[in-house]
């Protein structure tokens, strides 16, 4: 029975979570679990469920449109003339392929950009677009999964980091804050 690793490697990592996981990842978690099926891949689209479909010796189906529609490879832009320097784009990209600071303009490391759209919703100006990668000639190409599965895991161990970093200081504060007997 192929495993975990054998099933996240054939999926495309930009940890898009369209299909209803919180990336790639733990998509092949549930995949394995038996509680997500193979056809839940909008960036993949057919060419990903057909190579699932093989390793797990399933018949193919077609992409399951609650989860969204294939397309073409997709890259963020900024409009660096309307970005207000919020930073509130920085958190969602999964593979911070985002950077800037508060208060400062910000821009895509279009190399390291999967185009998974999450950084859209975050920007309160409506100053990203995507376009297909295609339509930008002058652009990378797209990153390597492997190199998108690295980038993901540091930016959710960092994530996690953060978390528990916090957590320790509330909890010291309110240490601190308690009456003496």
């Amino acid at each position: 029975m192929p495993g975990i690793d054998d099933i996240d490697a054939l999926l495309p990592q930009t940890q898009c979570t369209r299909c209803g996981h919180p990336g790639c990842r733990p998509y092949a978690e549930a995949i394995v679990r038996g509680e997500a099926d193979i056809n839940q891949c909008p960036p993949g689209g057919t060419a990903t469920i057909a190579a699932l479909a093989r390793l797990l010796g399933r018949a193919p189906l077609p992409l399951n449109p609650a989860h969204g529609v294939h397309g073409p490879a997709l890259l963020a832009l900024i409009d660096e003339d309307a970005c207000i320097g919020c930073a509130k784009c920085l958190p969602p990209c999964p593979v911070d392929a985002i950077i800037g600071a508060r208060k400062y303009v910000h821009t895509v490391l279009t190399a390291l950009c999967t185009g998974c759209e999450l950084c859209i919703p975050a920007c309160p100006v409506d100053c990203i677009v995507m376009t297909p990668r295609r339509a930008t000639p002058d652009i990378a190409p797209a990153p390597e999964p492997g190199a998108n599965r690295r980038r993901f895991a540091a930016h959710t161990a960092r994530i996690a980091r953060r978390a528990e970093e916090r957590a320790r200081l509330l909890a010291a504060r309110k240490h601190q804050a308690a009456p003496r007997p």
